[in-house]
């Protein structure tokens, strides 16, 4: 049972982890540029590929972490 209660106590620790792939995901612009703004005296812009390539490891954050769960569940239950 304590096994269990670690993977549900690891699961709630990680929806902030799960809100911010999210947010990456949906707004790539503004997740790249999060606490840099202040480095540049115009807006920046990021290029095409940067886009891209914040979604797609957002949406491999998402499912990994989703497929990690998915088995640890499985296993302890």
């Amino acid at each position: 049972m304590d096994i269990l209660a670690g993977v549900i106590l690891s699961f709630i620790l990680f929806i902030p982890l799960y809100a911010v792939l999210i947010w990456s995901y949906f707004d790539p612009e503004e997740s790249l540029l999060f606490g840099k703004r202040w480095m540049y005296q115009e807006n920046p812009g990021p290029t095409p590929a940067a886009i891209r390539y914040i979604k797609v490891m957002s949406f491999i954050g998402i499912v990994g972490l989703t497929l990690v769960f998915i088995f640890l569940f499985i296993k302890f239950i």
